[in-house]
């Protein structure tokens, strides 16, 4: 494929960088090229960091991902309207085609990432180095490699599993790989990663952030929830609660710059205020969430480009008592944000996200937010051992996760005696409101009965166009006239 060569020529020229809040700081860069692979500690831990950056990119984390809610159904994109997020806006309204630029990116984000990931997993093994970086180095290489296939192969099915380094030698042109095949990958590489990776705690404050054990252990649950494999859930997920995480008191805590990294997390994406490199390109740390979401000329916070409005059959979902509504949603007659009360004219749907929004005092210019994204959080692995439960027929036992979400969430239990099928929709409406705007839901739509439960949905909200082949994305053309070796999915 010739954009894995041009990612390869990019990385190798390209000058990676050690960092620390969390970690990813900018430091004095280290050149990394053909002739110098690395061969020091000091270097490893350099292309280490390098692999973590894509997740950074609007591609994937700052844009891409959470956008993925819009088309789920939970939020419109809202923004300036006219050509503005239109792929976006044909995406959620399922006249999607190979052309889409969202498609584009989501195809084309974690590659880099990849790469870096398998230039450590080959070289590490044979450096005469510390132990303990060597293997923690390794086992955050697989986490992420597994973690950017696992973003693959949701998206688009098949796609080239490629395990080893290219340079001109390689094959650039690969064909598609079984998305049975890519998963069983995917679950060999977090294996690996639990075994050499430390837990959370034993990390020293400069590398806050970066994956553990627990990052391997829950992001394995969350394929096996995938595969639909409920026995390996639900050992994980038990192992997971005796490893020092819980739900923060305080749902907020999860969203705010002050509080992150909390015990309720096993992984986010590390963003930091002022990185001092330009908003718009790869190069920058700082997060788009906040500037992107605000309320359009409202300067609640800095930049507010109004994007992913939520829609009100979303807001209708919440419960009564429920105190996540408060801190997701901004909406008439809700908490003012630093003193000054929403209006829903900011707004086409009469509301705003406000989960991801940063003070002006913590971010002054839309381009200084350093809250980071949670891509994995305790509550969500509670739920999935509550699907799990359920799932194999242990419906009493699955009450207990749910409930502890739940109850942080100011509810009263659930109600006993449900049958299976009426739990597992209680699990995901649960999931639905736990999780929103954090990337999740379109997953869930549609790894539940094959997609069903998620074309039902989109129906019953009026998007009666979707079907079957919209469940998986377009192989976007310009890599498949790149490398005639890529096929395309069905109905594209």
């Amino acid at each position: 494929m010739k954009y894995a060569k041009i990612c390869l020529m990019f990385l190798l020229s390209l000058s990676l960088v050690q960092c620390s809040d969390d970690f990813l700081d900018k430091t004095q860069p280290d050149t990394i090229n053909t002739e110098n692979y690395p061969t020091t500690a000091e270097e490893l831990v350099t292309v280490v960091n390098g692999a973590y950056q894509p997740l950074q990119w609007a591609k994937l984390y700052n844009l891409r991902m959470w956008t993925t809610d819009i088309f789920a159904g939970n939020s419109i994109v809202g923004a300036g309207g006219g050509e503005d997020g239109i792929e976006t806006t044909n995406l959620a309204n399922f006249v999607t085609n190979s052309s889409n630029e969202g498609v584009l990116d989501l195809w084309r984000g974690p590659w880099p990432g990849i790469l870096r990931a398998n230039i450590v997993i080959k070289e590490a093994p044979a450096m005469a180095i510390d132990e303990a970086i060597k293997n923690r180095s390794l086992g955050e290489a697989y986490f992420l490699r597994a973690q950017y296939y696992f973003i693959l192969v949701r998206f688009f099915g098949d796609v080239p599993l490629i395990t080893e380094p290219q340079n001109s030698d390689s094959d650039l042109y690969p064909a598609r790989t079984s998305a049975s095949t890519v998963y069983s990958q995917i679950v060999s590489d977090l294996e690996n990663a639990i075994q050499l990776l430390p837990t959370k705690q034993q990390y020293a404050d400069a590398d806050k952030g970066r994956a553990s054990k627990g990052s391997a252990m829950g992001m394995l649950a969350k394929v096996y929830l995938t595969l639909q494999q409920w026995q390996q859930v639900v050992t994980l997920t038990t192992e997971l609660e005796s490893m020092g995480y819980s739900l923060n008191t305080n749902y907020a805590d999860n969203f705010r710059a002050q509080t992150e990294n909390s015990d309720e997390s096993l992984f986010e994406v590390q963003y930091v205020a002022n990185a001092g490199y330009d908003f718009w390109s790869n190069e920058n740390q700082a997060s788009w969430t906040s500037a992107f979401m605000g309320p359009r000329s409202s300067n609640l916070v800095a930049g507010a480009y109004g994007w992913n409005q939520p829609t009100a059959e979303f807001v209708s979902n919440y419960e009564s008592g429920d105190l996540r509504k408060d801190v997701t949603v901004l909406y008439d007659g809700g908490p003012t944000f630093e003193g000054t009360s929403y209006s829903p004219s900011w707004s086409n749907t009469g509301y705003n996200v406000r989960k991801f929004l940063v003070p002006q005092s913590i971010s002054p210019s839309f381009d200084s937010s350093p809250l980071n994204f949670p891509v994995l959080r305790y509550a969500d692995v509670l739920l999935m051992k509550a699907e799990a439960l359920n799932e194999l027929g242990q419906t009493a036992q699955a009450e207990a996760p749910l409930n502890q979400v739940r109850s942080r969430a100011g509810l009263g239990a659930i109600a006993t005696g449900m049958s299976q099928l009426d739990f597992r929709y209680a699990v995901l409406k649960e999931r639905r409101i736990e999780l929103a705007f954090e990337g999740h839901r379109w997953f869930d739509l549609v790894r539940v009965d094959n997609g069903q439960y998620g074309l039902n949905f989109l129906h019953s909200i009026g998007k009666t166009n979707a079907d079957q082949h919209f469940l998986l994305l377009p192989i976007p053309q310009i890599e498949r006239d790149r490398n005639p070796n890529l096929s395309q999915n069905p109905g594209y």
